[in-house]
């Protein structure tokens, strides 16, 4: 029952992540219209008309008032947040480290949509998501990190691990975004990759976020190749939505670091 409850509770707050990957790379505001409303004409959505999931099969993927097609996106996001919020309760309990992971898992499913769409990682979820990763780890600690080894006290070692886990890792990668500008005299990495990283490492502290991305930018290389090949992109000029594959990996390793790593493991039991 409370594993289902969970999942229901992804499907609302899924609901609403839709609302921010629609209108923050727009610029529009989150909460002004507070109905959601046709992309297409403009018309407000009923209540019946946005029933997470159901709604979209029951339309069979089109607006009631124009009839023109919703984007998959939006059962898909719905969908993804159920299952990760039923996954932290199932793994974790009714706990405060299952709450950690269903924060961390919506931050991370708005980044990789959006950046993905459009290529934008909105500053609302990158450093927003940070300070939350740096409060919660104060609270919640990051298990199997480095600061143990020089630090006494597991929740003022997990605050230095989430510290340690932002600051090298964006460190490392602004680093690398402007040695290759300076290089290529053109911009290879965005800033807000740099920023998502933070907050992805201020969650899985140094360890979690190194581990997040050799699997991403694995992942991203493979997908990004595979693309210029089929698509017969030009490689020099295609826009590899880095942030995407990150945020991909981010979530397999945070779900798979339980057994494997123990980063969640009792963790506020």
């Amino acid at each position: 029952m409370i594993i289902a409850l969970a999942a229901i509770a992804g499907l609302i707050i899924g609901s609403f992540l839709n609302v921010c990957i629609h209108r923050l790379p727009r610029d529009l505001s989150v909460v002004n219209p507070p109905r959601s409303f046709c992309p297409s004409c403009q018309k407000t959505i009923a209540w019946y008309d946005n029933i997470p999931v159901l709604s979209y099969l029951l339309l069979r993927g089109r607006c009631r008032h124009c009839h023109e097609g919703i984007s998959w996106r939006y059962p898909l996001v719905e969908a993804l947040t159920a299952a990760a919020f039923a996954g932290a309760v199932a793994m974790l309990g009714l706990t405060p480290s299952a709450l950690k992971l269903c924060i961390f898992s919506a931050l991370v499913i708005v980044l990789v949509i959006t950046d993905f769409e459009t290529l934008i990682l909105p500053d609302e979820f990158t450093l927003g998501g940070l300070a939350l990763g740096l409060i919660l780890s104060a609270f919640i600690p990051i298990r199997h990190g480095i600061a143990p080894l020089f630090i006494s006290g597991v929740h003022k070692a997990s605050l230095v691990d989430a510290l340690l886990g932002a600051g090298i890792s964006s460190g490392v990668l602004a680093l690398l975004r402007y040695v290759y500008e300076k290089v290529r005299h053109r911009e290879g990495l965005g800033l807000g990759d740099v920023k998502m990283v933070a907050m992805i490492g201020a969650f899985f502290g140094l360890q979690g976020i190194l581990l997040t991305l050799m699997a991403g930018s694995v992942l991203g290389a493979l997908a990004g190749v595979a693309y210029i090949l089929i698509a017969r992109r030009d490689a020099a000029t295609y826009e590899l939505p880095y942030g995407s594959f990150i945020g991909i990996a981010a979530l397999a390793i945070a779900f798979l670091g339980n057994p494997l790593f123990g980063w969640y493991e009792q963790l506020g039991r």
